[in-house]
């Protein structure tokens, strides 16, 4: 599903916050998959229909107080844009 998202949004991208995020809060992330990172951060990633979708994800993030360490818009091919 999140491929066929990709191919109808054309944008995806990869946010990474600082610490792990458990299944439940990860949840709260629909469309997104989250990866553990040995390093202790989380890297969501996924499609995002416009940019005011994109502020409302970065904008839960705030909400929620996770620190914010990168957002990185990925283009159709999986390299970064």
């Amino acid at each position: 599903m999140d491929s066929e998202m990709g191919r109808q949004y054309g944008t995806s991208y990869r946010i990474c916050i600082e610490g792990h995020l458990d299944a439940r809060r990860a949840g709260d992330f629909e469309g997104f998959r989250a990866e553990l990172t040995p390093e202790g951060e989380t890297v969501l990633s996924g499609p995002v229909e416009d940019q005011a979708a994109l502020h409302s994800i970065l904008t839960r993030i705030r909400d929620l107080g996770i620190p914010l360490v990168s957002v990185i818009r990925i283009a159709r091919n999986g390299k970064k844009a």
